[in-house]
């Protein structure tokens, strides 16, 4: 159950079943699709010569007869349009073309109603043909994919402030799950968070979808106990994605940023043109697979001995004496590139994460946060948050996460400080937005979620919070757990309550699922995708997958939740 592998296989089979010089058409959703499990280098020996999107090469009336156009889209009614305009002017010698989920019979009509030149191939759809494409989802982990939903803040409001945009939201969500499922060969029992109607919209819709509107193609070989799929909602847990990271992974997309496991360069200052952008991917970096869940420390030794590796090989290449000594070093350039390539893309990014810190005093802001997160103590965080606010080495954006924290905790134990904060916020942060925290509260607040966020409504967690303050933890930097590893614990010792996490429809499990897809609507962060692959490690005899409607750090976090204020204020005011 590794989605990267099975989204490969897919971009694989697509690609060497037809020979020749070809050119790849992709949408703005499939091109990270593809990026994230097939390189550059990899689509040449396919004989891939040219990549380009759909409604670019629209605008180019060049003939290009020489190549084969394979076309891999979403099946969107936007990208049925465009392909119609194109095979009725033709441009390429042949037109293979391949959708990423299930292809309406309307959409095939219309495609062959354009058709008017014999152009089309093959349309290789669901419905029609045994082959089926199924990757409709970007898998940036083995375990952890997303979908990179447009107006992804929708999930926030109600569904009357915009039906059509939620609609979409959803709309696209399904299909996803659908197509993950698909590609899984499996049919899952479906549950929600109970407390969110998003969720529980979605898990409907996908339950219609696989047990009644396309119940054939779902009907896959019984399984003794289903796969769960379950949906919950961020807002259940609005503290993991506003918390600083310090795991590699995670701290690169928080400083720095990550879109489909790429990461620009460009806005820090002079390097080398070659490191403008760089890939961080498990699959194709051997030093990034075996660090990206080591926190900072760690990173940097093991980057330090990296360097002195490659001091050694280096030497070694300047050492040339003999014709022999020649043409080793000839055979090992590549290899001897690519390392070059590899350490000075990890010296520089933690060089410019060491920076950052720096300049935004992270180790002291950091500390308060995970008080925060973890332990109880409000005189004493009212004290440190307060402390930090009149810090003038702290940024604007980090005394806001700081107060959200504080409010999140001690909502109901302290209003009269928590006024006392926003103000001072309000005084100090010219950014500050009136009413964010507010907000916030009203969107994730203790009356709103589900899960036991703190660990202070639960027995067991309680005790297991009270062990681990005698006990002590080993870096106060990680000593936060997201919410999806209690939810994931509940699961593997069976105690996933009904009451909070209902099933859908008449579906039941006896036993114990083997497989879980957990989905998070509003998006997953790097700190759960590590507790999922370190949940999988541990061999409890259950495989997680995770899945997001994005990839959030906290400053797409933050502007979802600024974006939903202000859809919901202009439509109050309306």
């Amino acid at each position: 159950m590794v989605l990267t592998a099975s989204a490969r296989d897919y971009i694989n089979r697509i690609l060497q079943d037809i020979s020749g010089m070809k050119v790849l058409i992709l949408d703005s959703q499939t091109v990270g699709i593809v990026s994230v499990v097939y390189s550059q280098s990899e689509l040449l020996q396919k004989e891939v010569f040219l990549v380009e999107l759909v409604d670019s090469i629209s605008k180019s009336k060049e003939s290009m007869s020489h190549l084969k156009a394979i076309y891999f889209l979403r099946p969107t009614s936007e990208n049925i349009q465009l392909l119609r305009r194109q095979l009725a002017s033709p441009r390429f010698g042949e037109y293979h073309l391949f959708f990423s989920n299930i292809l309406k019979d309307t959409q095939i009509h219309l495609l062959a109603d354009s058709d008017e030149q014999e152009i089309v191939l093959q349309v290789q759809v669901a419905v029609y043909v045994r082959i089926e494409f199924y990757a409709d989802f970007v898998a940036i982990d083995p375990y952890h994919f997303t979908l990179h939903v447009p107006s992804h803040y929708i999930y926030m409001l109600p569904a009357v402030i915009d039906p059509s945009t939620v609609q979409r939201f959803c709309d696209r969500v399904v299909d996803s799950l659908a197509a993950v499922f698909l590609a899984l060969k499996r049919r899952p029992v479906i549950r929600y968070q109970r407390t969110s109607d998003i969720a529980k919209r979605i898990a409907q819709e996908a339950a219609k979808l696989m047990y009644q509107e396309e119940s054939g193609l779902f009907d896959f070989r019984r399984m003794e106990v289903a796969p769960l799929l379950l949906v919950i909602d961020r807002r259940d847990d609005p503290v993991t994605p506003l918390l600083n990271q310090w795991t590699y992974q995670a701290m690169v997309h928080e400083l720095i940023g990550i879109q489909d496991n790429k990461v620009d360069l460009k806005s820090i200052g002079k390097i080398p043109k070659d490191q403008e952008e760089i890939v961080l991917s498990s699959e194709q970096d051997s030093f990034f697979k075996a660090n990206m869940y080591e926190n900072f420390g760690d990173i940097g030794m093991n980057i330090k001995r990296m360097v002195d590796e490659f001091q050694q090989v280096s030497k070694s290449s300047q050492n040339i004496q003999t014709i022999e000594d020649m043409a080793k070093f000839v055979d090992n350039y590549p290899e001897y590139r690519k390392m070059h390539g590899n350490v000075t893309k990890h010296v520089t990014l933690v060089t410019e994460m060491s920076k950052i810190v720096e300049e935004r005093k992270l180790m002291s802001v950091s500390q308060t946060e995970q008080e925060l997160a973890c332990n109880g103590g409000q005189g004493a965080a009212f004290e440190a948050v307060t402390n930090l606010l009149n810090n003038e080495s702290i940024s604007d954006v980090d005394r806001l996460r700081l107060v959200m924290l504080y409010a999140l905790r001690y909502e109901k134990d302290s209003p009269v400080q928590l006024m006392q904060l926003f103000n001072k916020l309000a005084s100090r942060s010219a950014k500050y937005k009136p009413g964010l925290v507010q907000f916030l509260l009203k969107q994730a607040g203790v009356d709103k979620r589900t899960g036991d966020l703190y660990g202070n409504r639960d027995l067991m967690n309680i005790a297991r919070n009270m062990a681990r303050g005698l006990k002590g933890v080993e870096n106060v930097y990680t000593q936060h757990q997201p919410l999806l590893f209690q939810i994931m614990e509940s699961i593997v010792k069976g105690r996933l309550r009904d009451v909070d996490y209902p099933f859908v429809g008449n579906h039941f499990q006896q036993a114990r699922p083997q497989d879980v897809i957990i989905f998070i609507v509003g998006g997953t962060t790097y700190e759960e995708s590590r507790s999922v692959a370190l949940q999988n490690a541990s061999n409890s005899g259950i495989r997680f997958l995770l899945g997001g409607s994005s990839v959030l750090n906290s400053k797409r976090f933050l502007k979802d939740l600024k974006e939903a204020q202000r859809v919901a204020r202009s439509s109050s005011s309306v």
